[in-house]
């Protein structure tokens, strides 16, 4: 049977934000410390940056830079982009100038959105020749405009094809070289459909999120879910992690739902403030990013209660891998499959493959591969990266681990952490979930360095807990009948912290440039 398909239309991402305004009207869509503003308001100041980024020449397909800490206008800006079809390229404001204009050339970027905030990001912007028109910078000129626009009333927003790209999300790789990941209108429309039934299930206007990280990376997609639900969005009133203002605004505005990453989320947990405060009123705390070591699990369980919300993925599948959901996630170490990170995420399918991509038994260890809806149509501009990326059908996550018979997937860890020492594959990760256990460690780091005798070892690099000593002689003595002999890191190094991310995730090449800068290893390889 041979049926052609009539249409490729989807509709426009930005037509969310449209819906929720009609629907909604006066109920408070965006909050930031005594900004309230409604859908309304906020729908009908979109329309008018749509109608001034369409003015200086921005049209359907064009990249828009858009580089801001969070605030109202920079989510704002994300939907007036959406509308006018143009390309939303949103980038993390804790990077440098340099970077950022090294981000802009990847992309093709030739108009951008910036923040008053940030001087030396414009002007390096500024200076670039592919750049068409004058920036629009909030904090500047943005007031302006939406004033100066809001006249034209609503904006007829852009038709879009389910293959024509929305966000270009931008992932760093193993080597710090940013590729960026081209996310489409057609994708994105069903990933916020699954993030809503899978993650969030229930969501409404009766419910309020936190945004606890950069809205340039995940925390934007999960904005993105709580407009389509019409949902109101809390915003901090600080760039930096302050757990108490975090706790006292979860209180406050009856916040249901968070998303974050293991790190922060052990950080709030942990922090006194955590019960100075009522956040009885939460649902889900959804987290991501990097697995959530077991103790920290236990901790944030006692503390929340069974809100927890795990899922794996990446920016290239926008998020939407596998789930586990708050009921799976459980005290007892009898009833947990303790180290899954959940099953498939409905409408997507995920196999265990070999070096030719061909699928493995299960329980058997190989590379993490996926497809369904939720794939990226590629990485712009690099087809080395998509050569690598697309193999056999599936999509390759660059993450190793196993399937067990139920269909729950648990991590080995990323291809790149891996390291071979004596002929042996070593996993980084089941060491450090080992270490853990250890009341005297905090966070640790175990990366692979040369070695003349083994070809490689392991070097643990440790944060210890707030007031707490051991000496690398009684940690070795506690883990020798816990961890195999050649497991066993062989470099133990004690830090005050761990190189993290913007986003709050451990980052294990720069934690490897540390070693190196100390003289504890010879090169990096």
């Amino acid at each position: 049977m041979n049926i052609t398909r009539q249409t490729n239309a989807v509709m426009n991402i930005g037509h969310f934000l449209t819906q929720a305004a009609r629907r909604l009207k006066d109920a408070p869509a965006l909050i930031r410390a005594g900004d309230v503003r409604s859908w309304q308001q906020v729908n009908a100041r979109v329309d008018a940056i749509a109608y001034a980024l369409t003015d200086m020449g921005v049209k359907k397909g064009d990249r828009v830079l858009l580089h801001s800490n969070n605030c109202l206008d920079m989510a704002e800006t994300m939907y007036a982009v959406f509308k006018t079809g143009a390309v939303l390229v949103p980038t993390n404001f804790r990077l440098n100038a340099t970077e950022i204009a090294q981000m802009a050339e990847i992309s093709g970027a030739t108009h951008f959105i910036g923040n008053q905030d940030f001087p030396d990001h414009i002007a390096a912007l500024s200076n670039l020749s592919q750049m068409q028109s004058e920036p629009i910078i909030i904090g500047g000129n943005y007031e302006a405009l939406v004033a100066d626009y809001m006249k034209h009333g609503a904006f007829n927003e852009a038709h879009v094809d389910y293959n024509d790209p929305a966000w270009f999300f931008f992932t760093s790789g193993t080597t710090g070289t940013p590729k960026c990941a081209a996310l489409t209108h057609g994708q994105l429309g069903f990933v916020l459909t699954n993030h809503a039934a899978d993650l969030m299930p229930g969501l409404s206007p009766q419910d309020a999120s936190l945004v606890v990280a950069p809205l340039s990376h995940g925390a934007g997609l999960h904005y993105f879910v709580q407009v389509a639900r019409g949902a109101k969005t809390v915003l901090t009133a600080f760039d930096g992690l302050d757990p108490q203002e975090l706790w006292q605004l979860v209180e406050k505005h009856q916040v249901t739902n968070m998303f974050t990453v293991p790190t922060i989320a052990k950080r709030l947990v942990e922090h006194p403030s955590v019960d100075a405060f009522d956040h009885s009123s939460l649902k889900h705390v959804i987290y991501a990013g990097a697995p959530m070591y077991r103790e920290d699990q236990k901790t944030a369980l006692k503390k929340l209660g069974p809100v927890l919300v795990q899922y794996f993925g990446l920016g290239e599948v926008t998020g939407a891998i596998t789930i586990l959901p708050a009921n799976e996630h459980y005290l007892d170490d009898t009833q947990m499959r303790v180290g899954t990170c959940g099953y498939a995420r409905t409408g997507m399918q995920i196999a265990i493959l070999d070096e030719e991509a061909n699928e493995l038994p299960l329980g058997q260890t190989g590379a993490i591969g996926v497809r369904g809806p939720a794939v990226f149509a590629g990485y712009y501009n690099n087809q080395k990266a998509n050569d690598e990326s697309f193999q056999n059908g599936w999509f390759l996550t660059g993450d190793i681990g196993h399937m067990d018979d139920a269909g729950y997937v648990y991590l080995t860890g990323r291809k790149s952490d891996m390291y071979i020492s004596g002929g042996s594959n070593i996993y980084p990760r089941e060491i450090e979930e080992k270490l853990l256990e250890h009341p005297a460690i905090a966070e640790i780091a175990i990366v692979g360095i040369p070695d003349a005798d083994w070809g490689e070892v392991g070097a643990a690099v440790i944060v210890l807990t707030n007031g707490a000593t051991v000496t690398e002689t009684e940690l070795r003595s506690w883990f020798n009948d816990k961890i195999a002999r050649y497991k066993r890191p062989k470099l133990i190094v004690f830090r005050d912290e761990l190189p993290k991310s913007g986003y709050g995730k451990i980052e294990k090449r720069r934690v490897r440039e540390l070693l190196l800068a100390d003289g504890l290893i010879k090169e990096i390889q």
